[in-house]
């Protein structure tokens, strides 16, 4: 990994991209990236990497995160690229240095946009003692980038949860099937939900699908707690939302799990007892001038 550098306008590596598999792709610039910190480092070869899009796109992002979550997270590259085309295809994948990758095999990041379908706009791939995540910045807002990195790195704790987060988490969903709760934070979530209640009598037992729907709704729920903590968001409503008492009981155990670093608020109430915080000490620090 290379040291810590300015960032650049140039992208060179824009001006010679060829159509390279993601892990091809990663391989490559693998020698460029940049540290962002013990785990982050980034390669871009999307957009002008100015001060400002350093700060948007990486710095504050991965600032906001809880130090919990950054701790328990593996190595990992966030590469920013122009396109990428999709594809559905796995596969295993030797390459040059003769590591195995589990990859999208077909995930190819290109310079040009994609025809219509075949346009997506992240991707992953995990190297033995790295996690390398792929983002399509052309034509991406960057309030959509937020949202798909902190929906990856929700996934990658999500694989790694601990025992305890995992009980009281799948207690809270319990607690919820009881109540015949509707609605979830996401659509993945709430589609899992959906198989859940149509194929299982009894929705509150271990299953495959309770299983898998109570990870979906992790990771939905975390995701929006990052995000949250990152950025001024709205969440939608609709028919399909979980009501909002129950999804403030879902981000304050999160809160209590994975706390924020001091500053970055979770509810409104947070952000007014921060600001009375400081205006106090404003009051002080004017008392003994």
């Amino acid at each position: 990994m290379s040291s810590q550098r300015e960032p650049s306008a140039v992208n060179p590596a824009q001006s010679g991209l060829s159509r390279l598999s993601v892990g091809q792709f990663a391989e490559r610039f693998r020698g460029e990236v940049i540290p962002l910190s013990n785990t982050f480092g980034y390669f871009c070869a999307s957009v002008p990497m100015t001060e400002e899009v350093l700060k948007e796109y990486l710095e504050e992002p991965v600032a906001a995160l809880p130090p919990a979550i950054a701790t328990m997270l593996p190595h990992i590259s966030i590469l920013l690229v122009p396109y990428i085309e999709r594809s559905n295809e796995r596969g295993r994948v030797r390459t040059k240095r003769k590591r195995t990758v589990l990859e999208k095999v077909s995930d190819f990041v290109v310079a040009e946009r994609p025809a219509d379908g075949q346009q997506s706009w992240a991707s992953q791939v995990s190297f033995e003692n790295e996690t390398v995540l792929v983002f399509a910045l052309n034509e991406q807002d960057v309030a959509e980038y937020h949202y798909r990195l902190y929906r990856r790195l929700a996934a990658l704790v999500a694989d790694n949860w601990s025992a305890d987060t995992a009980s009281r988490y799948k207690m809270m969903v319990r607690e919820e099937l009881t109540a015949s709760v509707h609605g979830e934070v996401d659509d993945e979530s709430w589609q899992a939900k959906q198989a859940l209640l149509r194929r299982q009598t009894n929705i509150k037992r271990d299953s495959p699908l309770f299983s898998a729907y109570v990870r979906q709704s992790f990771v939905d729920t975390l995701t929006l707690y990052l995000h949250g903590i990152c950025c001024d968001i709205d969440v939608e409503t609709g028919p399909r939302q979980l009501p909002s008492r129950y999804l403030r009981k879902r981000l304050a155990l999160l809160k209590t799990l994975y706390p924020p670093t001091a500053g970055y608020p979770v509810f409104p109430e947070d952000a007014e007892k921060s600001e009375d915080k400081r205006r106090k000490s404003e009051d002080r620090t004017q008392e003994l001038s």
